[in-house]
């Protein structure tokens, strides 16, 4: 339970960083991406982790849980960026500026999130249900090669589509899915350092 605990923290956590970072576009070795591109990637893996231990019931959860979560600290940080500076403590705008969201870019984390890891939540139990307890890698491997691409086309589009050139757009897609195809790669062991899910967990989701 300790471990679930642990990778569920990692989870949200990875989700907030991600989200904060890709108010920002950045350039990457000449590539245009958004900066949340460089931790995002491990919230499919992670998913998958707690899918694995806690079953597909808890993975669903977790992900509209997230989702939650994300829009709740956007709103906070607009909140707080629109109350009035102490005058004493010195200019404050910048950290205004920074703390408040892009709404178009929080939503559209936010739709691409939902649908791409709901899609890698149901790629990955079929797999499962394929291969049981065999080719465990391929369950990480097969659920991201679906939802990374889908995660990245949704995001880019929503966020960016009409605002940025379409070139620009097309390469921030482009350099989202390589880098978290990478990271989907070196992520894979993390999948057989969880325990499977337990038989009173398999017994509540064959029942519900």
């Amino acid at each position: 339970m300790q471990r679930a605990i642990l990778v569920i923290a990692a989870y949200i956590a990875a989700q907030m960083l991600a989200d904060i970072s890709s108010l920002k576009i950045v350039l990457f070795f000449g590539l245009s991406m958004d900066a949340g591109t460089f931790i995002y990637p491990l919230t499919f893996t992670l998913r998958d982790l707690v899918h694995k231990m806690l079953g597909i019931s808890a993975a669903r959860t977790l992900i509209f849980a997230a989702a939650g979560i994300n829009l709740l600290m956007a709103g906070l940080f607009s909140f707080v960026a629109k109350l009035p500076a102490d005058p004493s403590v010195g200019p404050q705008a910048e950290f205004a500026a920074v703390l408040s969201p892009v709404w178009r870019i929080v939503i559209a984390s936010i739709l691409a999130e939902v649908i791409s890891e709901l899609i890698d939540t149901e790629m990955y139990r079929l797999w499962e249900k394929k291969f049981v307890e065999r080719f465990q890698w391929g369950r990480v491997l097969f659920s991201n090669s679906i939802s990374v691409p889908i995660d990245s086309i949704v995001f880019s589009l929503v966020a960016f589509y009409g605002v940025m050139p379409t070139s620009v757009v097309f390469g921030i897609i482009v350099s989202n899915i390589l880098i978290k195809g990478v990271t989907t790669l070196v992520s894979i062991p993390m999948i057989y350092a969880v325990p499977k899910q337990s038989a009173a967990i398999l017994e509540q989701q064959e029942a519900a």
